[in-house]
């Protein structure tokens, strides 16, 4: 009786490491070498002193805009601008400096928390690792990223909504949700612009790659991106003389 033969396990195929950009390291290089030479220091454009000005602008930006938590702090900061000043004030004055801030009930209770857990654990201070400050009330991992670069100058990249949407839009680094997206900027962008990047890509965002109509035909860099849906530029108005 002849022997059946088994028939060779098929070998797994191995798995495809996921593209992290669309654009060759030439055009990352040359994306980047054009957002620095129309603005060769980038920054926040929260206004803050110290690191836990920052901190606490960070923490108040969530769902709001820059200018409207600058306005708060504004009166905020003269009057209390450190931990232990804010533990001082207490949450119902807190409350009444940044009540034109969205969900302010919730920030000043984060406020006020981190403040007093950085009196408790780290005497006053704004500790400089990215555990150490998630641990804080009200800090995640993109505010802990906006402090780590701007603060202590380390090359972060905080990623928000307008780092997302330019990200994907451009195939500079696609990615499905916020941290696929910051893992694959920290791969490709060279190492030169890394520090800054993450400043030039809101800023973009924010005011040329806008979310409903961007700004394509001004773009200094619509030349390198792949968002198939460019705004086209925008046709003449006839002139009211002819008739």
């Amino acid at each position: 009786m002849p022997v059946a033969r088994k028939t060779p396990a098929k070998r797994a195929a191995p798995a495809r490491r996921a593209r992290r950009s669309k654009l060759t390291r030439a055009e990352i290089v040359e994306l980047f070498s054009r957002l620095r030479e129309l603005n060769p220091n980038p920054t926040t454009e929260l206004e803050f002193a110290t690191p836990f000005e920052l901190l606490v602008a960070v923490v108040l930006s969530a769902q709001a805009t820059d200018v409207g938590v600058n306005k708060a702090t504004r009166k905020l900061f003269p009057v209390a601008n450190t931990p232990a000043a804010i533990v001082a004030m207490g949450v119902a004055k807190l409350k009444r400096h940044i009540a034109t801030i969205g969900l302010f009930n919730t920030k000043a209770a984060n406020v006020l928390a981190l403040s007093q857990r950085l009196l408790d654990e780290h005497g006053g201070e704004v500790p400089r690792t990215r555990e150490a400050l998630e641990a804080l009330p009200g800090v995640g991992r993109k505010t802990a990223n906006v402090v780590l670069n701007t603060a202590f100058g380390e090359a972060t990249m905080a990623v928000d909504t307008h780092i997302f949407r330019v990200s994907n839009r451009t195939g500079l680094a696609p990615g499905k949700d916020v941290r696929e997206v910051e893992d694959n900027l920290m791969h490709v962008v060279p190492a030169e612009f890394l520090h800054d990047a993450h400043h030039w890509l809101i800023l973009h965002g924010r005011y040329t790659c806008t979310a409903r109509r961007p700004k394509c035909p001004g773009c200094p860099i619509q030349d390198i991106c792949r968002f198939p849906e460019k705004t086209p530029p925008d046709e003449k108005l006839p002139d009211a003389s002819r008739k």
